[in-house]
Parts: structure tokens; sequence; C-alpha cells
């Protein structure tokens, strides 16, 4: 059983239906016990880091979150919810991260030419080809991107994928049974569900 977190926040049925048409059971949460009784977790996103934090925490779920991560629970962030993975975001004026990741959440700068946020198709570049979730897929492969604000991880072991947009930035992250997604795979066609049944194999 792979559980959803449902804190107000995220393509929560997009997600859902994408795992369940390749035969995954799901559970859309936003009970911290759920977390305890299935295999894996999916943390999705969209909005503001400041917002996600204090919905988790009134929903009781960052001591949840955190316990089943470090008992080597199959985790993954997408979007936003990767982002809460780090230590900070320049997106948020008082909430921290959950700190599981060391780095933090940077915005693009406004560059000629590339418009903030960043919206639509791009390609991922392969860092770490013996990443799970990249099993299958073609480096170069196109997903697509919303967002205006990505993650700098201050270990560069744990990057599996960069895109191109004015700079590098990071679009997969793996380690151990952490992993995360900055661009989202419900929306990214047949890769996009390539990618999710690598999660849903694991």
């Amino acid at each position: 059983m792979i559980a959803i977190i449902d804190y107000g926040m995220g393509n929560l049925h997009s997600v859902q239906k994408a795992l369940e048409s390749m035969g995954a059971k799901t559970l859309v949460t936003n009970k911290p016990q759920d977390l305890q009784d299935c295999d894996k977790i999916v943390l999705p996103g969209v909005g503001a880091f400041d917002d996600a934090v204090l919905e988790l925490k009134k929903q009781n779920l960052i001591p949840a979150l955190i316990e089943q991560i470090k008992n080597k629970k199959i985790f993954l962030g997408i979007c936003l919810g990767m982002q809460l993975l780090f230590e900070r975001s320049e997106e948020a004026n008082k909430a921290k991260g959950l700190s599981l990741l060391k780095g933090q959440v940077r915005r693009f700068e406004n560059k000629k030419g590339f418009k903030v946020p960043h919206m639509g198709w791009n390609q991922l570049h392969k860092v770490n080809s013996q990443c799970p979730l990249l099993r299958d897929i073609p480096d170069n492969s196109y997903v697509y991107f919303c967002h205006s604000y990505y993650p700098a991880p201050t270990d560069e072991g744990v990057i599996a994928a960069t895109t191109d947009y004015g700079i590098e930035f990071v679009s997969i992250i793996s380690r151990d049974n952490i992993y995360g997604l900055q661009f989202h795979p419900e929306k990214s066609q047949d890769i996009g569900i390539k990618i999710l049944r690598n999660f849903a194999n694991l």
C-alpha cells in the first residue's frame, strides 16, 4: 500500500490515478498512523513552503513523516513535497523544512529569456544512472515542470538528475530510501508513468 499524504496542497487524485493505473494500491490520508501501516509514502505538493509546513503541523504529520523516513520506509516527494525535505527555503518567511537532507531551496533569478515560474516541458540529464527511478528512462527525456524554486543540496551525492533552465538545477534526488522529483510525473505522460512505476516496484 502506498500512502499519499493529503495536507490540502497537492495533485492528490492525479498522482493516485497514475499509481492505480499500474495496479498499485493507494491510500490518500492525513492520519499519522496510516504512514506506519503503509509500505511507501508519497508527499505531493503545489503551493507555498510556509503554508505546506503549517498544514503538515496541523495534522501532526511532521513527526510521523520523519520517523518513517528515518526507519527506512520508501519515500517520494514531488515538487514542493521534495523541497520540504531540505533545511530551509528562500520562499519561506518563518518555516523550516524537515531537514532530512542538507541544503536549501532557492528561487530562480530573473534572466532574459527565462520566465519564472519555469513552466512546461524540459529535459532530464542523468547524473546517477543507478538511481532506481531512472531505470529504463533514456537520458534527455522530457518531463513537465511548474515551479519557481529548486533544491540546492549540500551533498552532491544525492543528485540523480539535473535540468537546464538558465542554470543547471537539480530535478531528481536519491539517497537510500529517499527520492524526490522537482517535476510532476503525473503530468509527464509515458516517461512520468515509467518513473512512478519504478517507484511503485521498489
